[in-house]
């Protein structure tokens, strides 16, 4: 491990440097944000990400506003605090940016100080930030295109091993066993409801999809893996929970039943990789405690 860690948890790190540790973090994460934005967008349409491959023309469409074709400035390309300074217009011609930008953006930066927060300076605190990027993309590319794409997946599944290999710390370590259990315990029961469910809607409303989609058991085979059976049982419920109530809410505003899973399975991984195992302990302790002992 490096010379950092623990640091921030530490009674004899100043407050100065927790202050200067996280401001320099939340900024490194709103620029990032500002990629995800990019890979969000571009993702989904087949176009060029890193500047590989692609037209001329794909290439510098992030740089010009796409309702007036006007060259975007570098100053209006500071994350969040550019879209606050424009009051969410062009400067050309004064139509609106989306407010999802620097929600993006700020959700990153948030979700990054949170982390260290949480878990303070160490291996499982940077890749775990790693995981929160690919969440907020996974989550947003599947709100709007209801698709989750198998690479982000696989990549939120390497990164279990270095978490594995690195992250030894014993009282904290999720054991090689916890992990392949984890990899099954919630994936293998959504892919046998969305199978025995396909037909069903299929015959009742003529329409071919399951209930839940095959997207949606492999981002949990994917996050139970990373995170072993206790943190992925307490996604799930966090996940289900967020998406029955969110599943209300679209359907009182659109009037449709069907909306994506992953933005909410998203929101329990989050939720689990940070505070996982101590909501799986405090449930498993309720009895203990209503009895008395």
């Amino acid at each position: 491990m490096f010379g950092f860690e623990d640091m921030l948890h530490s009674e004899f790190t100043e407050l100065p440097f927790k202050i200067m540790f996280y401001v320099v973090v939340f900024l490194f994460g709103i620029c990032i944000g500002s990629f995800l934005n990019v890979v969000i967008l571009r993702l989904p349409a087949g176009e060029s990400i890193l500047g590989i491959g692609g037209t001329k023309e794909d290439k510098e469409k992030a740089s010009h506003c796409m309702t007036c074709g006007a060259k975007i400035r570098p100053i209006d390309l500071i994350p969040v605090f550019s879209w606050l300074m424009l009051r969410g217009k062009c400067h050309s011609c004064g139509q609106k940016i989306s407010p999802r930008y620097p929600i993006v953006e700020a959700l990153n930066g948030l979700l990054y100080v949170l982390t260290f927060y949480v878990l303070d300076i160490n291996v499982k605190s940077i890749i775990t930030c790693v995981l929160m990027s690919f969440l907020i993309v996974i989550g947003f590319i599947d709100w709007d295109t209801k698709d989750i794409y198998i690479s982000m997946l696989v990549v939120i599944l390497v990164l279990a091993v270095p978490l594995h290999l690195f992250y030894s710390r014993e009282y904290e370590d999720v054991t090689l066993k916890s992990r392949i259990i984890g990899a099954f315990i919630i994936s293998v029961p959504f892919f046998l409801i969305g199978e025995i469910s396909r037909p069903i809607i299929r015959r009742k409303f003529e329409e071919d999809f399951r209930a839940i989609e095959l997207g949606d058991s492999l981002m949990m085979f994917a996050a139970g893996a990373f995170l072993g059976t206790q943190a992925v049982i307490v996604s799930t419920f966090i996940g289900v929970i967020a998406a029955a109530v969110g599943g209300i809410i679209v359907k009182a505003v659109t009037k449709d039943s069907k909306f994506a899973f992953g933005p909410f399975l998203a929101i329990g991984i989050a939720i689990g990789s940070l505070w996982g195992p101590q909501i799986a302990q405090w449930y498993l302790n309720i009895p203990e405690r209503l009895s008395g002992n």
